[in-house]
């Protein structure tokens, strides 16, 4: 197998957020000894997260065994999971903003035809389903547990318990109509065909308001393993938890 040189586009300082936690990690557990120390084992889950390259490319790329590979990125990948914000020390953050955005996604796995409860018929493919918080910004405050794709966003939302705790805060909330039959507090689309002047304004100020979470899916998948899904699908959430614990690490003021 051929071997290049490729850039990663995230900052230093990532790199030096999870190796430090992996650091700590290994002192803890006492390990002496080690193919990729802390640094070079953080810069190959990085590059497995945000580029999506295999498992067999980073061996050969890092000079070690494909079944080595896998255990350093699984295990660097329970790390940044553990430290994910929860919904209540999210929704603790969005008190600070003026309203929030919320949608659901569907990140797409690989799943043979059978697996019907994986599959959306919205999209048309298999994935899972996951809920995004973000702020008037398009800035990522919070993504859910990861939930088979033929789940509906309102089913999602309810029983990841998203719409209980945004109606804690006391904020207005912008969702499209997949959330129509939500509290007050989430404001959805009106619907219909012969609507009124004003209605039709009201959408339109609606889809305005709301495609700026948009940005915050487009940011979500900008880490290129979400993009197709090839491990198990219990390890789907501590991957995207560790996805938004190195965003929001990257984002953080310094």
């Amino acid at each position: 197998m051929l071997v290049y040189r490729c850039g990663i586009d995230l900052s230093s300082s990532t790199l030096r957020f999870l190796a430090g936690h992996l650091r700590s990690r290994h002192r803890r557990q006492g390990t002496r000894w080690r193919r990729l120390p802390p640094g070079p084992q953080a810069l190959l889950v990085l590059a497995h997260l945000r580029m999506g390259d295999t498992y067999a490319q980073l061996a050969a790329g890092f000079g070690i065994g494909t079944a080595t590979a896998y255990r350093y990125i699984r295990e660097a990948i329970e790390v940044p999971a553990v430290l994910a914000p929860t919904l209540r020390q999210a929704m603790n953050e969005a008190r600070r903003k003026a309203f929030l955005i919320l949608d659901g996604t569907l990140l797409p796995i690989d799943r043979i035809a059978e697996d019907c409860p994986y599959y959306s018929g919205k999209h048309k493919r298999h994935g899972m389903n996951v809920q995004v918080i973000a702020d008037p910004h398009g800035k990522l405050l919070w993504v859910s547990p990861a939930l088979p794709g033929a789940t509906h966003d309102l089913t999602a939302a309810r029983t990841t318990g998203i719409i209980e705790a945004l109606s804690t805060t006391g904020l207005t909330t912008w969702a499209d109509r997949a959330y129509q039959a939500a509290r007050r507090h989430i404001r959805v689309p009106i619907r219909g065909r012969k609507l009124k002047r004003w209605q039709r304004r009201y959408n339109t100020t609606h889809a305005k308001i709301r495609c700026v979470g948009e940005q915050a899916v487009a940011t979500l998948k900008g880490w290129r393993v979400l993009r197709k899904i090839r491990c198990s699908t219990n390890r789907f959430t501590d991957l995207v938890r560790a996805v938004l614990t190195l965003h929001l690490a990257r984002s953080a003021p310094r």
